[in-house]
């Protein structure tokens, strides 16, 4: 019997959940630290649906409601579900799920899975330990497969008529815990997957009219410059770095930056329309003509905030020949930690360099690792980025910095490019992760105060030497002019050439002391000294802390900002779409260690 089936129709579980019923009432009073709350309808309230209206849903959505079960749970006895407990354990499943935990494209593919742990709250992970416990953590309870826009809009319903807490997951590509939600209703919008390349666009953004392409909710950035490049002509489109990043998802709604985006922009200002269900269940197109304001609002102004997109568009470029080319330093050539640090310094004090000559740079940096893995020039010939190059080598080499680099390689095509030198990446245990971007004034005035402040972020305390690691990004997402405010991001992105982030690792049994300990290690030592060393950048929407104060103003700004909160109450007065710090979230907060939303009364 399927696992939904079992859980509706299983009669030891019938009294426990007997007691819901078809209340559709305001939010849920609550009190939590002496303040008051109404809250979304949870498992235990009157509130909470019973399961004939369920099991309603279930037919509303053609089968495609499940009972979230973790995957995990295959290497457990049981998983104790919010709804009850059932027997779960499966060798043959547990060795799948074991092999394939760290994959990345593995995790998009299952209901509700994160692919960074720590805000799953690691309750039910892999393990020789059968007897050990499998609990929910901060998953959701129910998750609606989608496979048709009828579903989404049955969901967004059904979420709102009975106050659920409602969450939009794709891919579970996500830093910030905005994919997951204790006790929720998921809409899992993966098996999205149409793409749909047009020759020329008809009314676009400031006349556009030349070619693009129309995704689905699911689709995945390798996936779509592979089709992209089998195009005749051969196209391109700005993705992420990240393979298994989801285009029309958070990514955009987010801005959007990749390996293009110095040449093209960000994702956001290449958007020219999306389909959405918004929060009173409507389907609308959002573009330049019709509702321009959510438009808008969707290419940069928050993922998970203004509706659920099923589908965007956005422009395609012709294809080019490019060049790529790496560069380590590491401990195999020096184990000298000031030499070591005098090329990092070197190696980021011509990121503006670098952008101004039309490179995307994607690089890490470890303890005593420094791995600059592409140099990425979009067309143009090895030739060309080795020129660009010399300034680096020779400056490092005239420090005494030894390196390796091989020479730059000649592509026919970016996508030759991308498929060789960009690496799959994998899917971690928990984190706490956060992210600066340097403003280009403040490489060009302060760069010895960023490096200062990257080796805070690698030791920032007595106990937590070595424990940092970073992932930084050199692009110019204002090196190829746009209009002025084309898309909701920050201003400030079009003033930068960096964005870092950084990450402190967690046990995986990490206590509330423990997290708290190290999110205010995470803000104030290791945030507080990226600010200070860069007054004029900023933070990314979907690659920071989404706990920091001002949130408002370092991911969006007071230029941007207040409209994008007067779009939320008009597009969802009620509430019904929640992703930590994005527009108009001020009055409501997880309370109860992580677990209800609810709002401040």
């Amino acid at each position: 019997m399927a696992v939904f089936s079992f859980l509706f129709m299983g009669a030891s579980l019938l009294p426990v959940i007997a007691h819901g019923n078809n209340h559709q009432g305001p939010l849920v009073p609550r009190t939590w630290e002496g303040k008051s709350y109404g809250c979304k309808c949870y498992f235990g309230d009157e509130c909470w649906p019973t399961p004939k209206r369920w099991k309603a849903l279930n037919a509303t959505v053609g089968g495609n409601l499940a009972v979230i079960v973790p995957p995990e749970s295959a290497c457990h006895n049981f998983f104790n579900g919010t709804l009850g407990t059932i027997p779960t354990y499966d060798t043959a499943k547990c060795a799948e799920v074991t092999a394939n935990y760290p994959s990345e494209q593995w995790i998009n593919e299952q209901d509700a899975t994160l692919m960074w742990k720590y805000f799953t709250n690691s309750s039910c992970v892999p393990t020789t330990d059968p007897s050990s416990a499998c609990t929910p953590g901060y998953y959701g309870t129910y998750v609606i497969r989608a496979t048709e826009k009828a579903h989404i809009k049955a969901g967004v319903d059904f979420a709102r008529k009975n106050h659920l807490r409602l969450i939009v997951r794709n891919t579970g590509h996500d830093f910030m815990g905005r994919s997951t939600g204790w006790g929720a209703l998921v809409i899992n919008t993966h098996r999205f997957q149409d793409v749909k390349f047009i020759q020329s666009w008809n009314g676009g953004p400031g006349g556009y009219t030349g070619s693009a392409v129309t995704v689905g909710a699911g689709v995945q950035g390798r996936a779509l410059l592979r089709q992209a490049v089998a195009q005749n002509p051969p196209v391109t489109v700005v993705t992420g770095e990240c393979p298994t990043v989801g285009i029309a998802g958070g990514f955009v709604q987010g801005g959007g930056h990749g390996p293009l985006t110095t040449i093209f922009g960000l994702a956001a200002d290449t958007a020219l329309s999306f389909d959405v269900i918004t929060a009173d269940g409507r389907f609308v197109t959002a573009d330049e003509q019709t509702n321009p304001d959510l438009f808008w609002a969707l290419k940069g102004g928050g993922p998970g905030t203004y509706g659920v997109v099923v589908s965007a568009s956005f422009k395609t470029f012709a294809e080019r020949h490019s060049a790529g080319a790496t560069l380590y330093i590491n401990s195999t050539l020096t184990t000298n930690a000031t030499v070591f640090w005098e090329g990092v310094r070197i190696f980021h004090g011509l990121a503006n360099y670098f952008v101004d000559n039309g490179l995307y740079v994607y690089f890490s940096i470890g303890p005593g690792s420094l791995r600059v893995r592409p140099f990425v020039a979009f067309n143009q010939t090895s030739a060309q980025l080795e020129a660009v190059l010399a300034p680096l080598k020779a400056d490092l080499t005239a420090a005494g910095v030894p390196f390796y680099s091989a020479p730059a390689v000649q592509y026919s095509s970016f996508f030759d490019l991308y498929l060789d030198l960009f690496e799959d990446e994998s899917a971690g245990p928990p984190t706490l992760t956060s992210g600066w971007v340097f403003g280009r004034a403040d490489v060009d005035n302060n760069n010895d105060g960023i490096v200062e402040a990257m080796k805070t972020a690698i030791s920032p305390r007595a106990d937590l030497v070595n424990q940092g690691y970073m992932v930084g990004h050199l692009f110019g997402a204002g090196h190829n002019p746009q209009p002025a405010g084309i898309s909701a991001t920050n201003p400030r992105f079009r003033t930068a050439s960096d964005l870092l982030l950084y990450l402190i690792p967690l046990p995986t049994d990490a206590t509330l002391a423990q997290k708290a300990d190290m999110q205010n290690v995470l803000a104030h030592t290791v945030d507080r000294a990226m600010m200070e060393a860069a007054p004029n950048g900023c933070a990314y929407v979907n690659e920071a802390d989404p706990f920091q104060e001002n949130w408002q103003d370092h991911f969006w700004g007071p230029s941007v900002y207040p409209t994008l909160k007067q779009t939320k109450k008009a597009w969802d007065p009620e509430g019904v779409f929640y992703a930590i710090s994005t527009p108009g979230t001020e009055q409501w907060e997880v309370i109860e260690y992580g677990t209800r939303l609810c709002k401040k009364l």
